[in-house]
């Protein structure tokens, strides 16, 4: 299939018009699956569009950090593998899967989604920790939203595994993860002074900035992040701001049911 060139892209939106005919306060179709990987303690699988990704939860045993003791541990990793973009490249995570994975980490952490201090076995020696790996399958725009949906989506379903003995058993179970709250997060671009919700690939590649904002099932924001080299009015983060927390309301109902 034949790509907009960039300044197709920003003449459309300049015009009121998007390449897929959506509005600019619009989502791609979202479908979340949980429950996919039967190796994992969690999993999901999203797309949004034809952006697909793969979410795996693992639960190990391990040391906390230092200035956290009592408290498991969250790692995210994202991987970015050549099959789902041209663009993509063999071999350690890149800037922008590490943007990514902070991103996303930042969202859990700073909404306090996790009751990471209940995942304590002894305090400065051994606590859970989470590993969550985000596979991304297909890339047509929009992984962060995505990763961060597929990501809650399988921290949803995550089950705790018994430990004894000073080992994990895997495949028995104690309890479920402690997950207390949903953070959902939603990334505006800005296009021409025009500013729109999840773009497609073919819109990051003509956007002047675009900033993603990550709200609680109360409202309250708990991580921004800014990118691209343009910049946003303090008007535009106003609007930004009140998009994010309708479109973060719609997703946490959707994931729900």
């Amino acid at each position: 299939m034949l790509k907009a060139s960039e300044s197709y892209v920003r003449k459309l939106i300049e015009e009121g018009m998007r390449v897929d005919n959506r509005k600019f306060d619009e989502f791609r179709p979202i479908k979340i699956e949980k429950g996919v990987i039967k190796t994992a303690e969690g999993s999901a699988r999203v797309l949004i569009g034809n952006t697909h990704v793969l979410v795996g939860v693992k639960m190990s045993v391990g040391e906390p950090f230092s200035d956290t003791p009592n408290e498991g541990v969250l790692i995210v990793n994202v991987e970015l593998v050549p099959v789902a973009s041209p663009t993509f490249e063999p071999g350690p995570p890149n800037e922008d899967a590490i943007e990514i994975a902070r991103v996303i980490d930042r969202g859990i952490r700073e909404s306090k989604c996790i009751d990471l201090e209940s995942l304590c076995i002894q305090e400065g020696k051994e606590v859970w920790l989470i590993n969550v790996d985000i596979h991304v399958l297909d890339h047509d725009g929009n992984l962060i939203d995505a990763g961060a949906l597929g990501s809650i989506a399988a921290l949803l379903n995550t089950k705790i595994p018994k430990y004894e003995n000073g080992r994990v058993v895997f495949g028995e179970f104690e309890r479920e993860l402690p997950v207390r709250d949903i953070p959902i997060a939603i990334t505006t671009a800005k296009i021409s002074n025009k500013l729109l919700i999840d773009p497609n690939l073919e819109e990051e590649n003509a956007l002047d900035a675009r900033i993603t904002l990550t709200t609680n099932e109360k409202d309250e924001f708990c991580a921004a992040q800014k990118g691209g080299e343009g910049y946003f009015t303090t008007e535009e983060i106003e609007k930004a701001v009140d998009l994010s927390i309708l479109k973060g309301k719609e997703i946490r109902e959707l994931l729900k049911g």
